[in-house]
């Protein structure tokens, strides 16, 4: 129950703060708001302010903002030319759709921006074992938290990248750990463990962290980097994907997404948040996928106009927007069958 509480949370935060922005862009290009809905399906709620009806639905994987004058084939006669959304230059309309996934990604840098403001874990900058992994080889040989590494074979270290550089260089090789403990010097034989492939050597240590808070700017710069960072992962997993080099079945759907969003908001509401941020950034790379329904197909269909000079012809629209409607469904179906097969197994 609590993961899905936390879902629906972080899914309304995230649906809202990417309908405000069609939302809000609407109303400063001019554009009539007739309804702004958190949800699909059935009213559960609803309120009338002024021109535009804001509603709370029954299905919560999603939102909409109905505008004046949406639909090209609505009878010109009913609309407000002045407010109607086909009517304004085709610049305006562009910007309309760009806002809703421009506003998520923007809502993770400020997330993100927030987390380095309030602090986040970091190495301690001394090679002192924070904790070791069980069934690891170095709780096997003796090492322990708070044992601060000397040297490994004789070569001093200075950081914990040094340390780490020589492990995973010795996979499947005997070394030996100085280490100090308790103002006493100890030393231990340690044969890191190899990955998969044989390449790379692991012992089971973590680093010892400290919490390490940045001023505004900097959290700002940081939060920029980390959410620049996650959007390349993103986006090459994707591609990697379609290359067949990752499997689809790493897809994943709501109820995995439920299960996330319940995990780390068990470890804290730094955590949760870092989470939304990330998911954020998905939605909103997503949406500007070139497939008709999403955002990313209607842009593309303003990116044609603007080059012919004159929208693209209505049945095209309505023909795109089926097959778009196809995929979007056969994808939501083959990630929630993904998410039931992780329950399965």
């Amino acid at each position: 129950m609590g993961n899905i509480v936390a879902a629906i949370i972080l899914l309304g935060m995230l649906i809202f703060v990417h309908e405000l922005g069609h939302f809000l862009v609407a109303k400063w290009m001019g554009v009539g708001v007739e309804k702004f809905s958190l949800g699909f399906g059935k009213k559960i709620l609803g309120k009338q302010i002024g021109e535009t009806e804001y509603l709370l639905s029954m299905i919560p994987l999603g939102g909409y903002v109905k505008l004046v004058g949406e639909d090209p084939t609505e009878d010109v006669s009913e609309v407000d030319l002045e407010k109607s959304f086909s009517a304004k230059p085709v610049l305006s309309r562009l910007a309309v759709v760009v806002a809703g996934p421009l506003f998520n990604i923007i809502f993770a840098v400020l997330i993100l921006s927030s987390v380095y403001m309030l602090g986040i874990q970091v190495p301690s900058g001394q090679p002192i074992v924070g904790a070791t992994v069980d069934g690891y080889p170095a709780q096997e040989a003796g090492l322990v938290a708070g044992d601060r590494v000397l040297s490994i074979d004789g070569q001093r270290l200075e950081t914990w990248s040094e340390m780490a550089a020589i492990i995973h260089a010795s996979a499947g090789k005997e070394v030996n750990i100085a280490v100090e403990r308790s103002g006493n010097h100890l030393s231990f034989k340690v044969t890191p463990r190899s990955d998969e492939k044989g390449e790379i050597g692991f012992i089971g240590i973590e680093p010892m962290l400290v919490l390490e808070r940045y001023s505004v700017p900097t959290a700002f710069k940081y939060g920029t980097i980390k959410s620049w960072e996650i959007s390349v992962l993103i986006l090459s997993s994707i591609r990697k994907m379609f290359a067949g080099e990752i499997s689809m079945k790493n897809l994943g759907g709501p109820i995995l997404i439920a299960q996330e969003a319940g995990r780390s908001a068990s470890q804290g509401f730094l955590s949760y948040f870092t989470f939304a941020a990330i998911i954020s950034i998905n939605l909103g790379l997503l949406n500007l996928f070139p497939i008709p329904v999403l955002d990313g197909g209607h842009i593309l269909f303003f990116l044609i106009e603007i080059v012919i000079g004159r929208p693209v012809n209505i049945n095209i629209r309505e023909k795109a927007q089926q097959v778009g409607m196809f995929l979007l469904m056969a994808f939501m179906i083959f990630a929630f069958y993904n998410d039931i097969l992780r329950l399965v197994h």
